[in-house]
């Protein structure tokens, strides 16, 4: 796979381009999720939409409430398997 491939654990910085803001995030399984320490569950809307993603795409996904966002991936910073 790709390095620049969303994928678990990935440290990621994504847009919502909605609200014009960049955030950095690590893709987590649900039982390490911690939204202060910026890691966010593979099951959220978020890191669903996130993953399989590579830099430079984007996504519109439906979050809870209805709300249509689209997200782009900017980089994908780190993914340990991709490490060596």
């Amino acid at each position: 796979m790709p390095p620049d491939v969303v994928t678990m654990d990935s440290v990621v910085r994504y847009r919502d381009m909605h609200a014009g803001v960049s955030r950095e995030v690590q893709i987590v399984y649900p039982e390490d999720a911690d939204a202060a320490r910026g890691k966010i569950s593979v099951l959220a809307p978020v890191g669903a939409a996130l993953l399989g993603l590579e830099a430079g795409q984007s996504i519109e996904w439906t979050f809870p409430g209805g709300e249509t966002r689209c997200l782009l991936v900017e980089d994908v910073i780190h993914r340990p398997q991709h490490s060596g």
